[in-house]
């Protein structure tokens, strides 16, 4: 049993209990305003906790990946820092990406359609945790006008892919899980609509044998 300790958006907030497990997952939008400092102090944050392994990806407030991507990451060394790519973990396979439908002028946007669907056709179908910034349409992805602003192509690949756990924030109001089929779908969002970091990071005990299905420990 592995178990994974779920967070994203904290949005430059340290402070929260974290807790223990063996994987940490951060969805992303560390930042606030996505400055190299910001970025470098939540790099700080995460190599302070004491989880064996630490997976990470960006959020479209975390902007200096996008602008220097290489310079941003360096913070990063010895974290998993997932950008369309996968790794790993004590056969767990996993795979992160920032994307999102077009959201006012932030980072990693991109047009619904073809741009995004192109995107997410690079998710292995053996992924076994899908960690991606933005939600799937209509899974944990409602604003509080109650719209749904999910990605559609995103929500396909789910269905191709069939991961065991789904790993998302961006839509702070959409904070929770929920399961369809054999995916326990987790928006991690650590801050409220208001910017509080009041929401409990996820915990979920992932079993190492794939035909079982993840088990919520505590939200």
């Amino acid at each position: 049993m592995l178990r994974l300790v779920i967070i994203s958006d904290t949005h430059g907030f340290h402070g929260f209990p974290v807790p223990p497990g063996d994987v940490l997952i951060h969805a992303g939008d560390g930042c606030a305003r996505g400055t190299l400092a910001e970025a470098q102090a939540w790099a700080s944050f995460l190599r302070g906790l004491p989880h064996r392994h630490k997976i990470v990806i960006a959020g479209n407030h975390d902007r200096v990946f996008e602008s220097d991507f290489a310079e941003a990451k360096r913070a990063f060394a010895g974290l998993d820092f997932l950008h369309d790519t996968g790794c790993e973990r004590e056969g767990v396979q996993f795979w992160g990406a920032p994307w999102q439908p077009w959201f006012l002028s932030w980072a990693f946007n991109l047009p619904r359609g073809p741009e995004l669907a192109a995107k997410w056709a690079l998710i292995p179908d053996a992924t076994d945790v899908l960690v991606t910034h933005g939600p799937p349409m209509g899974i944990l992805d409602e604003t509080y006008a109650g719209e749904p602003v999910g990605c559609e192509d995103l929500r396909r690949a789910v269905s191709r892919v069939r991961p065991r756990v789904h790993v998302f924030g961006h839509i702070h109001e959409g904070y929770g899980t929920e399961r369809i089929d054999e995916t326990l779908f987790v928006n991690a969002s650590v801050c409220t609509l208001a910017y509080k970091p009041t929401n409990a990071p996820i915990v979920v005990d992932l079993p190492r044998e794939r035909e079982r299905p993840a088990q919520l420990v505590s939200a």
